[in-house]
């Protein structure tokens, strides 16, 4: 096969003997390389060969620390503690990491939930947390008081998505809004406690009066947004929630907008003077830094770096 032939997604599944979920999962997480012609998501051979080879090596080299989770912060050997760990799983949070690294700061990466990472920051476990939050009137701010009593805090934004429904392409079961979680031939895909999408759904349902249990779907749950997606476009079910960017790099697939959240990075106030958090506000305002991530569709950048409140 030639090195610079188009290879799809399932084609790359075939080849690693894995679903095209896990595919889709592998590009969230950024450890396989591709591209986009359209909205369908493609690969060369030296992309697949590269993830091979990392995958063989894969402790070789680690520029940026990932810290294991599983919902509650594992404390790191004592030699390997970075200057700061930075929670959330947004691509943007990983370019950021690297940014820290480059300028001298042991960075290190976790991927917990928006909650869970409230609550490890609450903690002192992590120095930045990744928030986007819903409450029905507002975002972000509430969670942070509810989750760090006492704890005064600073609103760093990092963007403003939209979230909606995730549906098959030409929308089949002519979805419209969340009172189409009411009816009896619609089933859904959900994401595990503490998401911030299951969070959204659970304040709609609630302000809806709809029971949790009668929504067809409602306990099938998917570790990612892009894992979400790519099963609502392979057909097996008809909805799910999450974020416009993501719906962007499924084939199958369209989107359906119902609300802007805003995506913050929140810090401690107590925190403000420590180097590692002054040259992360440094990096989040730079122009290179802007630069960088507005190639990311589906996000908009107008207050990237702004401090928008403190709570």
């Amino acid at each position: 096969m030639a090195q610079n032939q188009s290879l799809s997604t399932q084609e790359v599944a075939d080849i690693l003997h894995v679903s095209k979920s896990t595919i889709y999962d592998l590009i969230r997480k950024g450890e396989i390389h591709s591209y986009k012609i359209g909205r369908k998501v493609r690969f060369t051979q030296d992309d697949v060969d590269a993830y091979i080879a990392r995958s063989r090596h894969e402790h070789s080299t680690a520029p940026v620390q990932r810290i294991d989770t599983h919902s509650t912060l594992l404390t790191p050997k004592e030699t390997d503690v970075p200057d700061l760990i930075i929670s959330g799983q947004d691509v943007v949070l990983d370019i950021l990491a690297n940014y820290l690294q480059q300028e001298g700061v042991n960075a290190g990466r976790t991927y917990l939930s928006s909650f869970e990472g409230l609550l490890a920051l609450y903690q002192e476990k992590i120095q930045a947390a990744a928030c986007h939050l819903f409450d029905g009137k507002e975002c972000n701010a509430s969670f942070v008081r509810s989750l760090m009593p006492g704890v005064p805090a600073v609103l760093v934004n990092l963007s403003y998505r939209t979230q909606g429904f995730y549906v098959y392409k030409g929308n089949p079961r002519k979805i419209k809004d969340w009172e189409d979680l009411r009816r009896a031939d619609i089933s859904i895909l959900n994401r595990r406690v503490g998401s911030s999408s299951r969070i959204l759904l659970d304040t709609q349902l609630k302000a809806l009066g709809i029971p949790a249990p009668q929504v067809r779907g409602y306990d099938r749950i998917m570790s990612s947004h892009l894992t979400m997606a790519a099963a609502i476009a392979e057909g097996d079910a008809d909805l799910a929630i999450g974020t416009e960017r993501v719906s962007r790099q499924i084939e199958d697939l369209d989107f359906i907008p119902l609300l802007e959240e805003r995506f913050d990075l929140v810090l401690r106030k107590d925190s403000m003077e420590n180097p590692a958090i002054i040259k992360l506000l440094e990096i989040l305002s730079s122009p290179v830094f802007h630069r960088e991530v507005a190639s990311f569709s589906g996000n908009d950048y107008r207050d990237l770096g702004k401090i928008i409140m403190e709570v």
